[in-house]
């Protein structure tokens, strides 16, 4: 049911507007260099061999880790949906276990584990055990409800196991394997600890350098709008790969057990592939870290850095998240009580930042900062602003089905009993979908807590988060007294493991 125009709805589409139009400003900053730059100066930044050998290694990148980790997720999410493999149930939390370390802290642990180990060889390796359960989740959810009567007509057919999975099962497996994989793909344009320390270049390694040594350089900012376009690209082949054809079926199906594959001699071989894939993914980091708490003894607990790098995290963490939920509250009640084509284009401006990497972001607010609001430039505000740029899709993709929940005729019984349309906005809808809000607000802290590259060229001079400490160190190849830092983003980022495996749980049930 709509909800009646009135103050309410003006004064929501009005504060979803403005975020709407701050979150554009990112894509102003690429066009905004693009037209200030100049034909000339383009083509002789951009039109180089450097920039061709980091589109090579782009390439590279994306053509192995893509294929290898659908292929890679697939394959363990039916193992542990579909057949009777032993402790299934242990083997689903093993495989969503690595997103409880963030990418570099992978990195970390295989540059410790084997020094020489690097090149493309490393940085695919590493990408693929640190965003692989961004594939096998939504996979093996998809797995969990598909309706075993289609498999079992064909088979009934006559048609073999292999035949079936491969005509039936796989294309019922598409959108989730292509989700799975945009995911991926950004994160590979935007991540710059992992490829650091695996020494590959990339255009957000080189980026970050760039900037760093020359700030606001129009190299950076040049190299930040061919970035951005190949982002444009990713999203635009997802686009086209994912199609329009219809998935669900008609009716609602029997609920009943599907009957599992009996592996028979094949089992080993399957529990050796699960195993693998745990021993690297979780066995490396842990022990290399273990080790290296071992190695530096009490010496490396220095509680006058970690305590207020601790402190500072979780400072803005908490006001990052707050900021962010607050943010994305008017677009998310927008498109559930107001759906039309204008709050179809405000959300559009409010979700696409998601696709952009930090890099970007944190390029926009330089050069705006620098360009109108010096006094802005390098302090809290702007820090906290980036962060709800960059997970503001992420608040708004949790809101909006917390906010669906809520029943709207509260919100109308509230109204008719002289609540003014706002205070029975908040004392109802907002009440009710709270805990929704929270685990958005959660996962937007927990994603600033890990966050490196915005982090590292926005916070002002004395800051030192825990990222940025960890980074520090290891920058100076001084492993052991990174290893404090690794463990308490390790501890902090499990609840998001836990939360996103319970919600890929309930979402089955539903």
């Amino acid at each position: 049911m709509r909800v009646p125009r009135g103050g309410s709805h003006s004064a929501i589409f009005l504060a979803a507007g403005i975020t709407g139009l701050l979150s554009l400003l990112p894509l102003l900053f690429v066009l905004y260099v693009a037209v200030t730059s100049g034909w000339d100066t383009i083509a002789d930044l951009v039109l180089r061999p450097k920039v061709a050998a980091l589109l090579l290694n782009t390439a590279a990148l994306l053509l192995l880790v893509l294929p290898l980790s659908a292929t890679l997720a697939v394959a363990c999410a039916w193992l542990i949906e579909r057949t009777d493999l032993p402790l299934a149930r242990l083997w689903s939390w093993l495989m969503v276990a690595p997103l409880a370390l963030p990418a570099f802290v992978h990195s970390y642990a295989w540059s410790a584990f084997a020094p020489r180990f690097h090149g493309l060889g490393a940085a695919v390796l590493v990408s693929i055990l640190a965003y692989l359960p961004f594939v096998y989740l939504p996979v093996a959810a998809q797995l969990r409800r598909l309706d075993p009567a289609l498999e079992e007509t064909a088979q009934s057919m006559g048609k073999a196991p292999l035949a079936v999975f491969f005509r039936i099962v796989l294309p019922q497996l598409r959108l989730a394997i292509l989700g799975g994989g945009l995911l991926i793909g950004l994160h590979l344009l935007a991540e710059y600890g992992l490829f650091v320390l695996t020494r590959f270049d990339t255009f957000a390694t080189v980026i970050v350098d760039q900037f760093q040594s020359v700030y606001n350089g129009p190299s950076a900012n040049l190299l930040g709008g061919v970035l951005v376009l190949l982002c444009l690209g990713l999203l635009g082949l997802e686009t086209g790969l994912r199609g329009d054809e219809r998935y669900a079926r008609v009716g609602t199906g029997a609920a009943r057990q599907r009957r599992r594959v009996m592996l028979g001699r094949w089992k080993w071989p399957a529990l050796a592939l699960l195993t693998a894939f745990a021993l690297l993914s979780l066995a490396v980091p842990i022990l290399t870290l273990s080790r290296w708490l071992i190695a530096g003894g009490a010496e490396i607990w220095r509680l006058d850095f970690i305590l207020p790098a601790l402190g500072q995290t979780a400072t803005l963490a908490f006001a990052g998240a707050a900021l962010t939920t607050l943010a994305a509250l008017p677009m998310a009640w927008l498109t559930v009580r107001a759906p039309s084509r204008m709050q179809k284009l405000l959300e559009a401006a409010h979700s696409y930042v998601g696709a952009l990497p930090g890099v970007i972001i944190a390029l926009a607010l330089v050069t705006v900062t620098v360009n109108v609001a010096l006094p802005l430039y390098q302090t809290i505000a702007t820090l906290l602003f980036a962060y709800a740029l960059m997970f503001l899709p992420r608040a708004l993709v949790g809101l909006r089905t917390s906010i669906a929940q809520a029943p709207v005729e509260l919100e109308r019984a509230a109204l008719s009993l002289g609540r003014k349309p706002v205070s029975a906005i908040w004392h109802t809808t907002v009440r009710l979908a709270a805990p929704g809000a929270l685990a958005s607000a959660a996962l937007v802290g927990l994603g600033i807590t890990t966050e490196l590259t915005a982090t590292l060229m926005l916070a002002p001079n004395g800051t030192r988060t825990l990222a940025m400490r960890f980074w520090s160190y290891t920058s100076e190849l001084d492993f052991a007294a990174a290893a404090p830092y690794a463990l308490l983003m390790i501890v902090l980022s499990i609840p998001l493991v836990v939360l996103l495996h319970a919600k890929a749980d309930r979402a089955d049930q539903a």
